[in-house]
């Protein structure tokens, strides 16, 4: 049987281009296992990854209208996690309930003593501090009791309504009044910032020492300054906790407030550099 004859140059030039084409093409539409394909990344990529699950935060009070803008920019880069509704109150209600097994993934609390409290507890470590406040007068819009400085709160028959002396904005309210040599007999004390700033609202206290963001937020009240706030300065730490559920998405929201788009939204409402 006749032996069959070698493909001619010109035959074995078409078969390479035609062998080059196939091999191109079965690139370019296979990946790796378990790789990436460019321009496949989900949308918010640019953030870092793409994390899923929920998030759970602790933060203080004050914190309220920053950290829920906050998380919905968050949730837009990360389309796939749930930041579950907040947990906001005293900084140091919030610090015993994770002490005591709350479960949470993030603390971001008003005041460095309560953030010590749970990093002493094994539960928190190398937290950072975010952002700074200082004390205001709050009173309801008209100032109906004419209060026009610190003094002011001391006279007779002015309802004042304070922070309780063991969260961070009654320790400081403690602080400035000692500060200014001023005796307050409170009308009433309370758990958080904003249980004080929502009673100043109402009209039911001629004046509240609240945190100057709060005060700019609530349209019910007006703001008188407080000499020597400047010297009284709470300052703000965040950590991811160690029993977090979700150990990635605390950490890479931490990092989120501390960026440069986080400060922005704590600057324009009113919070200070840490």
């Amino acid at each position: 049987m006749p032996r069959s004859a070698a493909p001619g140059p010109l035959v074995a030039m078409l078969l390479a281009a035609a062998l080059a084409v196939t091999g191109c093409a079965a690139g370019a539409g296979d990946a790796a296992p378990g790789s990436a394909s460019p321009g496949s990344a989900s949308p918010g990529s640019d953030a870092g990854p793409n994390l899923s699950g929920d998030l759970t935060i602790f933060a203080a009070a004050s914190l309220g209208a920053a950290f829920d803008e906050l998380a919905e920019q968050f949730e837009q880069r990360h389309p796939s996690l749930d930041v579950v509704p907040i947990a906001y109150d005293g900084s140091s209600t919030l610090a015993t309930q994770i002490v005591e097994g709350a479960p949470a993934d993030v603390f971001a609390s008003a005041d460095e003593r309560s953030m010590q409290h749970v990093v002493d507890e094994g539960l928190a470590a190398a937290p950072q501090l975010f952002a700074s406040n200082t004390l205001v007068i709050a009173v309801p819009a008209g100032n109906p009791a004419g209060i026009a400085r610190l003094d002011d709160l001391a006279e007779p028959g002015r309802a004042v309504v304070l922070c309780a002396a063991e969260v961070p904005c009654g320790a400081a309210s403690a602080a400035l009044l000692e500060q200014n040599g001023v005796e307050v007999v409170p009308a009433s004390v309370e758990q958080n910032v904003t249980a004080v700033l929502t009673k100043v609202a109402a009209g039911e206290a001629d004046a509240g020492l609240v945190y100057v963001t709060d005060a700019r937020g609530e349209p019910r009240v007006e703001v008188v300054e407080a000499a020597g706030s400047a010297d009284v300065v709470n300052r703000y730490p965040i950590a991811a906790l160690s029993e977090a559920a979700n150990p990635a998405a605390a950490a890479a929201f931490v990092d989120f407030v501390l960026s440069a788009d986080g400060r922005a939204v704590l600057e324009r409402l009113g919070f200070g550099a840490p």
